[in-house]
């Protein structure tokens, strides 16, 4: 028997955003981003393993909003666009710090950086990245699972059996249409879980999901093996919980690796350092500062002047963390053992982008931990979930408690005196739909009532994403957040009073059927609360 198990768990996920209306807009940079920083390193890492034969299991969560973003032409073209800039200034910078022997270093290595993704995204995988993770899927080593249709925040949309039911179901959907298969985990958007939940997910053919730590730990029943064995909901439906070792290890500002002083600094990046006439082709609009990833300094320390990035030296420090972080599971896996029936499972889940995109060293790290846990001088083994039930199909029976991996593990970070404000017209607008699918129970409807009240399904989808209220509160890019949701609610009622009076305006549905066009197979019957989906298999 394996003394105990490693569940790596990355999530994959950004916001739908995808303006046709505008040639270039700051928040597509987002996607831009994750993709060459965080995406592309991550399928480098996956290429490089199965190449050497490495047997380990990866589990990756793709949210469907990006999963539609990836497949997008409009920003796969966008894309490729802004990756050839990137190769531009790289160049520029190589000539500009032609003086400066140990800058231009750092101004090669991201040319070839940036020349490597290029190659990568263009010329290996065409411009398709799920391509890549179902290539790793189909070898084995990468299991593939996903989340809500817009990243809705569950708990908060509850008031609504059907709301929860369409952000789950639409989810799955959406995976399997561009996957081609079911998933058997869900993440649940924000790991928010309320008690059940997991009804909605085991009809939707969900065999697990993850909560928090203290989702675990304030189970109906106390858990026998904390959060290293999981508990079975009581329609076979399994949670599994963070471990919080594993993730303060990872995720924690003081105590986590990234912080370390070798390390990239993220905040010095050359679109807000370097003179604006210089930087401005490749900022937006030539005048608003945005990153562009070159970044030639290191962490160093709190309040001291920023030293130069060293990679080898940041990649050694990247290994041995590595080994650091599998010598500490491996202390977990000793002590556990010792008390369980069976071998425990140390589930570890971050935010894909962390990886690259936050922690430039990331996608290295996570290589190394793959490697050493793959070498059977380690009594660590990694595993997926779905491969843990099926060694263990007998669990604890308690249901979890309500839970967030959110700040102080609740709710408060999406309902706050910042954002508060939207959940009332979210109710409403799901109200007006359920009603409007309800009417047309049964009754036929003409090719353009179909296009109009598909599209107001959209709409109300994209207003009930996670996201807005979470920007609100962080007040990043507030403004934006705020206009999304309030654009959304405006279409979704414009839309509606259009059908209901039968005077829908085809010119404009266009438009927004270009704009949103997410969700191409939705159905606006599915909103009607008395519809029963078919089980998802």
């Amino acid at each position: 028997m394996e003394k105990g198990f490693l569940s790596l768990v990355l999530h994959a996920h950004l916001p739908y955003v995808r303006h046709p209306e505008h040639d270039s807009f700051f928040e597509e940079n987002w996607l831009f981003e994750a993709i060459t920083e965080c995406y592309l390193p991550l399928i480098g890492v996956l290429d490089r393993l199965h190449e050497d034969k490495v047997n380990y299991r990866l589990t990756l969560s793709l949210s469907p909003p990006l999963i539609t973003m990836l497949r997008d032409e409009l920003l796969k073209t966008r894309y490729l666009k802004h990756l050839h800039r990137l190769v531009e200034l790289a160049e520029k910078e190589i000539f500009r710090t032609r003086k400066l022997p140990e800058y231009q270093k750092l101004a090669r290595l991201y040319r070839r950086f940036f020349l490597n993704a290029l190659d990568t995204y263009q010329n290996q995988y065409h411009c398709d990245l799920l391509s890549a993770f179902k290539k790793h899927h189909s070898a084995g080593n990468l299991e593939l699972i996903t989340s809500a249709a817009t990243h809705g925040f569950l708990p908060l949309l509850s008031v609504s059996e059907t709301a929860v039911r369409n952000q789950i179901n639409i989810g799955i959907e959406t995976f399997k249409s561009n996957l081609g298969y079911a998933p058997s985990g869900f993440w649940l958007p924000e790991c928010a879980y309320y008690p059940g939940l997991e009804t909605a997910l085991g009809k939707a053919g969900i065999k697990y999901f993850f909560v928090d730590t203290h989702g675990i730990m304030n189970a109906s029943e106390s858990p026998r093996h904390g959060v290293y064995a999981p508990l079975d909901c009581g329609n076979g439906v399994a949670a599994f919980g963070r471990d919080s070792h594993s993730s303060k290890q990872v995720w924690s500002s003081q105590e986590g690796y990234p912080g370390d002083f070798d390390y990239r600094e993220y905040y010095s990046d050359i679109g807000f350092d370097l003179d604006l006439e210089y930087i401005a082709p490749y900022i937006l609009d030539s005048k608003t500062r945005i990153n562009t990833g070159i970044k030639y300094h290191r962490v160093t320390g709190a309040d001291l002047p920023k030293e130069l990035y060293q990679p080898k030296k940041a990649l050694a420090k990247a290994k041995q963390h590595a080994q650091d972080f599998i010598n500490k599971r491996q202390q977990q896996i000793d002590g556990l053992s010792a008390t369980m029936d069976r071998p425990p499972i140390i589930v570890a889940p971050y935010d894909a982008e962390l990886f690259g995109h936050w922690w430039f060293e990331g996608p290295h790290w996570l290589e190394q931990v793959l490697r050493l846990a793959s070498e059977d001088s380690n009594g660590v083994q990694t595993i997926s979930c779905s491969d843990y039930l099926n060694l263990h199909p007998s669990q604890q029976l308690a249901t979890p408690s309500a839970s967030t991996w959110g700040d102080q593990g609740y709710s408060s970070y999406w309902i706050n005196e910042e954002n508060d404000w939207i959940y009332p017209f979210l109710h409403k607008a799901e109200q007006d739909m359920e009603k409007l699918a309800s009417d047309l129970k049964g009754l036929v409807v003409n090719p353009l009532q179909q296009r109009a009240l598909n599209q107001a399904a959209r709409s109300i989808l994209l207003a009930q994403a996670s996201d807005w209220p979470f920007i609100m509160k962080s007040g990043t890019t507030s403004e934006y957040a705020r206009k999304r949701i309030t654009d959304h609610l405006a279409r979704f009622n414009y839309l509606h009073e259009s059908i209901r009076k039968n005077s829908i305006n085809e010119r404009y549905l266009l438009a927004l059927e270009t704009m949103d066009n997410i969700f191409p197979d939705i159905n606006f019957r599915d909103f009607n609360p008395s519809v029963k989906p078919a089980t998802t298999s």
